[in-house]
C-alpha cells in the first residue's frame, strides 16, 4: 500500500493548515490511521490516531487545536492544523495499518508511511 500526503507549507502562528493523505494499491483495506512528526534533532512522535470507526487519539500538545477524521471510501485521512505555533514545526508523516492480499490469495500485514510533508511555522 502506498500513501500520498499533501498540505505543509508554511504559515504564521496562528493560522491553519489541512493535510491529507490517501491510500491507494491493489486489493487492501486499511485498519488504523495516523499521523506523526518529526522535528529536527528529535524523534518522530505521534499527533493523533483515527481507527476505522472513528476513534480518535491525539498527544496532549495538539488536543483541542488539532483534528483528525478520515474518508474510507476514499482511504484517505486528514489532519486539519489549526491555531499553529512554531514548536509545532516537524514534517509531518502520514501512517496506516494495513491488510493486502497478493495474487495467490496470501494476506500480508504491514505498516505504511507516507514520504512526509514540511510544515513550518513562523513566529
Amino acid at each position: 500500500v502506498q500513501l500520498q500526503a499533501s498540505g505543509g507549507g508554511l504559515v504564521q502562528a496562528g493560522g491553519s493548515l489541512r493535510l491529507s493523505c490517501v491510500a491507494s494499491g491493489r486489493r487492501f483495506s486499511i485498519n488504523n490511521m495516523g499521523w506523526y512528526r518529526q522535528a529536527a534533532g528529535n524523534q518522530r512522535e505521534l499527533v493523533a490516531s483515527i481507527t476505522k470507526r472513528g476513534e480518535t487519539n491525539y498527544a496532549e500538545s495538539v488536543k483541542g487545536r488539532f483534528t483528525i477524521s478520515r474518508d474510507n471510501e476514499k482511504n484517505t485521512v486528514y489532519l486539519q492544523l489549526n491555531n499553529l505555533k512554531p514548536e509545532d514545526t516537524a514534517v509531518y508523516y502520514c501512517e496506516a495499518d494495513s491488510l493486502s492480499w497478493l495474487d495467490d490469495g496470501s494476506p500480508v500485514v504491514a505498516r505504511d508511511w507516507g514520504q512526509g510533508t514540511q510544515v513550518t511555522v513562523s513566529s
